[in-house]
């Protein structure tokens, strides 16, 4: 397996977590950053702007964002209009795909299974799709892909509903699909399901998945790496 990093972070701001990973991608093509790195972590309420725009799938109007204090953040991934928030596993794998022999259909499909997988761990039938990208039950979505790539490393990736507050995803058409109904794994099975088992969870998959041995890295030596 290839060696890689593994950062744990708390509920982490938006544009912050952005600017994170624009630095460690350009510090992995430079070779300052000498291994993969994927990042788990939460937001606070944020909606998201992929390439495809989105903001007619927005059903309500911005005003009430406003008032919620809840931003709206155009971004370069791909996929349309989604939503971050506190119970919701944001996973952002900063991967060399060509070190790594990865196609990146190959490396969507990935994220995906890495979702299949972790919902397997509570005996959830969830699947991948293949138009729809993400992780669904159903017709419900457990989770959501959108990922962009600059000069072979991928960056963005996968955000997985563990106990969020679905209610925002009623503002939306997530992902740009109509009466699209969002699910979370503890609506699922019923229970509290704790965000510390899916990380382990997720992080466990994502190692076999993308063959990469982690490492756990602490913020301050990434940062160190990073400048």
């Amino acid at each position: 397996m290839r060696p890689g990093y593994l950062l744990d972070l708390p509920q982490t701001d938006y544009l912050q977590a952005l600017a994170l990973q624009h630095r460690a991608v350009a510090a992995r093509r430079e070779g300052r950053l000498d291994r993969d790195l994927v990042v788990m972590l939460e937001h606070p309420p944020v909606f998201t702007l992929g390439r495809r725009g989105g903001r007619e799938n927005l059903l309500v109007p911005e005003e009430v964002l406003k008032a919620k204090s809840i931003s709206i953040v155009p971004i370069e991934r791909g996929g349309d209009i989604t939503y971050h928030g506190p119970g919701q596993l944001v996973v952002y794998p900063i991967i060399d795909l060509n070190a790594a022999h990865l196609a990146v259909v190959a490396f969507v499909g990935a994220l995906e299974q890495a979702m299949v997988a972790t919902a397997a761990h509570w005996d959830l039938p969830a699947r991948g799709d293949a138009v729809h990208r993400g992780a669904w039950i159903g017709q419900r979505k457990l989770g959501s892909v959108g990922i962009t790539v600059r000069r072979g490393i991928s960056f963005h990736g996968l955000a997985l509903n563990v106990a969020a507050d679905l209610t925002p995803f009623t503002w939306i058409n997530p992902c740009g699909i109509q009466a699209c109904a969002m699910t979370t794994l503890s609506q699922e099975t019923g229970v509290e399901v704790p965000m510390t088992t899916v990380r382990r969870e997720m992080a466990r998959h994502l190692s076999a998945l993308l063959d990469l041995a982690f490492e756990d890295i602490h913020p301050e030596r990434l940062t160190s790496l990073l400048e």
